[in-house]
């Protein structure tokens, strides 16, 4: 049996690439190949909604590089702090949600994706944000390695977020639902965080669900934000329009929702390259 993965704390900004391919590790290279091909679907005028995690953090790198080196013209909406922080970094012009009103596209990660392209999000710690800012783009495309497609939903824990009043009552709640729902495992654990718990941008905490497989999203979902004091969960339904799954060899895989496939590949050494130029 494979070891249970971990939500995480995957928030790292990865380190801007020299120029050789060799330098990244295989995982970084299949985030980068996504992130490289996802950055093609934004057009001059767009207004960006910028995912979080560390696949996100690459698309936020190469977005950049296309923003200073073509003169792109666009608006990002970050979904955490730490996205904002990164994209005015590398010369992303960045507003609010509320300012940006309805967006072109969202670019995110995603922890898993299932073929009816449903996702668990949230292992960044921010799920809330990013639902939010998904929901309000005409379009969200996904950014992810092949180890994020599953058949079913469920091996990553799903992140909950509840508010800091009555906590330890919201859990025992969530507990009590997951009693009636089609799930194999039903263990909930606070995210730490350092010596506490961790702690989102809108000041809530993360309980995560080790459920192992989850039979119905839709009605797990449903009982979930049904639950006094839980604010969002991690299921992502009927938002995402394409996925782009990138190898550590350069290859890109772009899944459309209408059933279009896409293949293209990567050469590393040329566009890792255009980072140093």
């Amino acid at each position: 049996m494979s070891q249970e993965p971990s939500p995480a704390t995957q928030t790292a900004t990865p380190a801007t690439p020299n120029g050789a391919p060799d330098a990244l590790g295989a995982a970084d290279r299949a985030k980068f190949a996504a992130s490289w091909r996802s950055v093609g679907f934004v057009e001059d005028g767009m207004k960006v909604g910028l995912g979080t995690g560390s696949t996100a953090a690459w698309m936020v790198k190469c977005l950049g590089l296309r923003v200073r080196r073509e003169g792109l013209k666009i608006v990002g909406v970050p979904t955490s702090s730490r996205t904002a922080a990164l994209a005015r970094e590398v010369g992303i012009e960045v507003t609010s949600l509320d300012q940006a009103g309805w967006l072109d596209l969202t670019i995110d990660g995603a922890d898993e994706f299932d073929p009816a392209f449903r996702l668990i999000k949230g292992g960044g710690g921010a799920h809330l944000r990013e639902k939010i800012v998904a929901a309000a783009s005409d379009r969200m495309v996904v950014i992810a390695d092949p180890d994020k497609d599953v058949a079913t939903l469920g091996a990553f824990p799903l992140p909950v977020e509840v508010i800091p009043f009555g906590m330890d009552a919201t859990r025992r709640l969530v507990e009590r639902a997951l009693a009636d729902l089609d799930v194999d495992q039903r263990r909930t654990v606070f995210r730490p965080a350092g010596e506490g718990l961790f702690v989102t941008d809108e000041g809530n905490h993360t309980l995560d669900l080790h459920l192992g497989r989850i039979g119905d999203p839709e009605a797990l979902s449903q009982a979930l934000n049904a639950i006094p004091g839980v604010v969002e969960n991690g299921l992502f339904m009927d938002i995402c329009d394409a996925v782009v799954i990138g190898r550590e060899d350069g290859h890109v895989v772009t899944r459309h929702k209408q059933g279009a496939t896409e293949e293209t590949h990567l050469d590393f050494a040329a566009e890792l390259a255009l980072f140093d130029a």
